[in-house]
């Protein structure tokens, strides 16, 4: 996967709004979050069209992980007994890809949360630490990404 510039162009905000004082973050908060926003949207693109590369077998695999109760979008759509018709090594690769996909997710949100928290209390160090865990949430995409990615290139993803 090589760099993307939406990506770096945030992490490198991020490392400088490090050192901003309450004041600059009060003017600058809106761009941070546009920055963020662009960068998070690059990598959800990048992760959708190399899951689209995947083949039939790892999507099939990806979609029954996801319709589990208590995993993904826990909706439960009765896939439960088709699980013995998806090869056990593709859906142990697809599930190692899912569970790195959901820490990214998870770390997101808390980076979204800690940002929503240092606003609210005119904080500069929960604002660091947003920046911290933004960039650490942009890393964990970014090699769920290479993992999905290797997939395709290991020739296990390829569609036919």
């Amino acid at each position: 996967m090589k760099k993307l510039p939406e990506v770096e162009n945030a992490k490198a905000l991020m490392k400088e709004a490090m050192d901003w004082s309450m004041f600059k973050w009060l003017f600058e908060k809106s761009s941070v979050r546009e920055t963020a926003d662009v960068a998070n949207a690059t990598l959800d693109r990048l992760n959708r069209k190399i899951k689209k590369q995947w083949s039939g077998g790892l999507q099939e695999a990806y979609r029954h992980l996801a319709s589990q109760p208590g995993k993904g979008n826990g909706n439960g759509n009765g896939k439960a007994g088709h699980s013995a018709a998806i090869d056990a090594e593709l859906l142990r690769l697809v599930q190692q890809v899912k569970a790195m996909d959901e820490r990214a997710h998870l770390a997101r949100e808390d980076a979204e949360r800690t940002f929503d928290e240092a606003e609210r209390q005119l904080n500069t160090s929960l604002a660091r630490e947003g920046c911290k865990k933004a960039i650490h949430s942009w890393s964990l995409h970014e090699k769920a990404i290479r993992e999905a990615e290797a997939l395709v290139e290991g020739g296990l993803g390829r569609t036919k």
